[in-house]
């Protein structure tokens, strides 16, 4: 039988106790180390995982580097604030070990090719910790625009609302040094890759206002994208309504697909004018830590990698570029 995989964790706030929760339940996978800067917050992650044999006499750490010097491990699942990923990452990558990032992958889009280079330099699977991307109704999704079954894609439009604000205050996430922006980086970024995921283009103009109600960081925003393979979409994201939702419609030339873009439920599609049942939607949705597991082994293909990470970031750099000048944003290749 091949030994478990070996998982460091870096960072043990809320999001980390799910990703454990998968490697515990699974036989190939080991978690061998803890890291993050208070200790307490990692007393608090075994007091919720309620896994007293498997984590208590664990080596914890306060320094990522000082742990993959000490302990043996294949990789690491990082679950920090989203200025701290790609330091992190790249450590990680140099000590040979296979990276599960949390979302956003990085908060600079020249960190995000870098980042990408050296995962194409050392080989390693990284994986962002997007959810939609293990749907398989999202891949059901992207299937239909990849084969034009709708005729060509040409316009989405799609919102999320979440009572963000009031959540996050005096958190980490309203301080840009360690949340790197607001809303739209935060909940925000799953809607967002769940676009860019399914519509696979570089991005080409944007177009973005935002309102930051009084804090260092933005609450509301909605933005206008033309992707170079021009599609246009639009979207609204915001952080002050306690009534959360989160759609998506995609409009064709020969149809229309809605959806909750949020979590990648509630599809529905219609060819022409006719809505289809029972749609062809097979498989089991994965997480982002089982597919992880099954990349490193070679029994899946990691579904959010490092290129779908550099256009998001190049998207949010332009999002935040645009609403900072109050005129359309456009990269810089």
């Amino acid at each position: 039988m091949t030994k478990p995989i070996r998982i460091a964790l870096v960072g043990c706030g809320g999001i980390s106790t799910k990703h454990a929760r998968t490697f515990l339940k699974r036989s190939d996978a080991s978690i061998v180390a803890m890291c993050d800067i208070d200790d307490k917050a990692i007393d608090k992650f075994i007091q919720r995982l309620d896994q007293p044999k498997e984590l208590v006499g664990l080596p914890r750490f306060a320094s990522d580097k000082l742990m993959y010097e000490a302990v043996p491990c294949d990789a690491v699942a990082i679950c920090t604030p989203h200025t701290l990923h790609f330091d992190q990452a790249m450590l990680a990558l140099s000590h040979g070990l296979h990276v599960l990032l949390e979302k956003p992958m990085v908060t600079a889009a020249p960190d995000a090719h870098t980042l990408a280079a050296e995962v194409e330099r050392t080989g390693k699977v990284l994986i962002v910790g997007f959810n939609t991307p293990c749907s398989t109704e999202l891949a059901y999704i992207r299937g239909l625009i990849r084969t034009e079954a709708l005729g060509k894609l040409e316009l989405v439009t799609g919102h999320l609302t979440q009572g963000w604000m009031k959540g996050t205050t005096g958190k980490w996430r309203q301080d840009p040094a360690l949340s790197g922006g607001g809303q739209a980086y935060d909940s925000g970024a799953h809607p967002i890759s769940s676009l860019v995921w399914a519509v696979e283009s570089p991005v080409e103009e944007v177009y973005a206002v935002v309102d930051n109600h009084g804090t260092p960081v933005d609450i509301n925003s909605a933005f206008i994208v033309r992707f170079a393979n021009g599609v246009i979409a639009s979207m609204t994201i915001s952080g002050n309504c306690p009534a959360e939702s989160g759609g998506m419609t995609m409009i064709f030339t020969d149809g229309r697909i809605d959806f909750n873009a949020w979590n990648a439920t509630n599809v529905r599609v219609w060819k022409g004018k006719e809505e289809l049942k029972d749609l062809p939607i097979t498989g089991d949705p994965v997480s982002p830590a089982d597919n992880f597991l099954d990349a490193i082994q070679g029994k899946d293909s990691p579904r959010s990698t490092a290129a779908t990470g550099i256009i998001h970031s190049e998207l949010m750099d332009l999002i935040y570029e645009s609403a900072r000048t109050h005129a359309p944003a456009r990269p810089r290749r």
